[in-house]
């Protein structure tokens, strides 16, 4: 059986985060200070929570220091976010956070999928979803389906599918060009 030990440091962080936020980077100088207000840990405590600190902080900034395409952006804002990777969930975050605009398209395209996929419920969403999606980054999107909006709305109540053949159905040729549901 583990046993789960406490750090010496724990009762110590956030006196250390205020000091790190200070500005004071030096391992020894902060294990000094700490040592003439009564800690009794070692110096290699200190010095392995000031290197992980700068770990992580270099971790966030390479993370936001590049700078990814529209196309990637636009990938990542279509995921669920338990799809999103850690990195890519900091990132969508930091973008969202500096362009709130990106939030109401995200809800937006998230609505749209839903309405997809709900099939006749989504019918009646389609002309409020419209008029916000006009008012929204995804306007060009919103132009497209209102500009094809009966194939949009046939889309969303019919029962059929372009999506993936299941594989025993890859080997023939599709033929039809008028199929109808079959009439059991």
């Amino acid at each position: 059986m583990f046993r789960v030990r406490q750090s010496s440091l724990e009762e110590w962080l956030p006196w250390l985060d205020g000091r790190w936020d200070q500005g004071a980077r030096n391992a020894s100088a902060l294990w000094r200070e700490m040592r003439k207000k009564g800690f009794r840990g070692q110096i290699g405590v200190v010095s392995e929570w000031a290197r992980r600190r700068r770990l992580a902080e270099r971790a966030d900034q390479s993370a936001l220091a590049r700078t990814p395409s529209a196309r990637s952006i636009a990938r990542l804002l279509t995921l669920t976010h338990d799809d999103l990777s850690k990195s890519d969930a900091v990132l969508i975050a930091a973008i969202e956070s500096n362009v709130p605009d990106l939030i109401i398209a995200r809800t937006l395209i998230d609505d749209f999928q839903q309405m997809i996929r709900s099939k006749v419920e989504g019918v009646a969403e389609l002309d409020a979803w419209l008029e916000g999606a006009k008012a929204s980054l995804v306007d060009s999107f919103a132009n497209g389906v209102e500009k094809d909006i009966a194939a949009v709305r046939n889309a969303i109540i019919s029962p059929w599918s372009n999506g993936q053949r299941r594989p025993d159905h890859q080997a023939q040729t599709h033929q039809a060009t008028n199929v109808r549901p079959r009439q059991d």
